[in-house]
């Protein structure tokens, strides 16, 4: 794309039934960063069978951190850890992505949430998704994704369970509408 506006950061991601990986199947993404180098964004709504207090103890980060889920944030680098946090604070990795949402990536965050001093609103991803340049465009040309603005409140105000019904209503789409049989418009 030739125009910064036409780039999706800060956007959801929200997949339709021609979304062909199905690592992203029913998923909600947030687009952290798009460029003409590409993107990276971070799946927020598919929990996995870990639990945050469960992965801080591996890594024997103790403390009084809540029980709450770890994300597959991606399929690339699955071991990574980022932690998708507002307010932005101070930590020694961290990239604003918004004036109030950041992306951080290390330890001194973890450590923070163990010890209950971390953000006031997080969520912790492994792996992350990434598009080559002019990836993301030839998906979306393909009525892979659908896209809005991103929302704080879906993001950390909702289970993720009805994250991405949350986003489609924002389109005013109701989640069983969509299907694979609709047309190029």
């Amino acid at each position: 794309m030739s125009t910064e506006s036409a780039f999706l950061t800060n956007h959801f991601l929200l997949a339709t039934p021609f979304l062909e990986d199905p690592r992203f199947g029913g998923s909600l993404t947030y687009i952290c960063e798009h460029s003409e180098d590409g993107a990276m964004g971070l799946t927020v709504n598919h929990p996995l069978e870990l639990s945050l207090r469960d992965l801080l103890s591996q890594l024997e980060l103790e403390g009084e951190s809540p029980d709450v889920p770890v994300y597959f944030g991606g399929p690339v680098q699955p071991e990574r850890g980022f932690v998708l946090h507002r307010p932005l604070g101070d930590w020694r990795s961290s990239l604003a992505l918004t004036d109030t949402l950041a992306l951080s990536t290390s330890r001194d965050i973890l450590a923070a949430i163990a010890r209950g001093e971390g953000p006031d609103d997080f969520m912790m991803m492994l792996g992350y998704a990434g598009w080559a340049p002019g990836q993301l465009e030839e998906e979306l040309s393909g009525n892979a994704w659908l896209t809005c603005p991103a929302d704080e409140h879906i993001l950390f105000d909702l289970p993720p369970e009805r994250r991405l019904a949350a986003a489609l209503e924002q389109l005013g789409v109701e989640p069983g509408h969509l299907s694979s049989g609709i047309g190029h418009a």
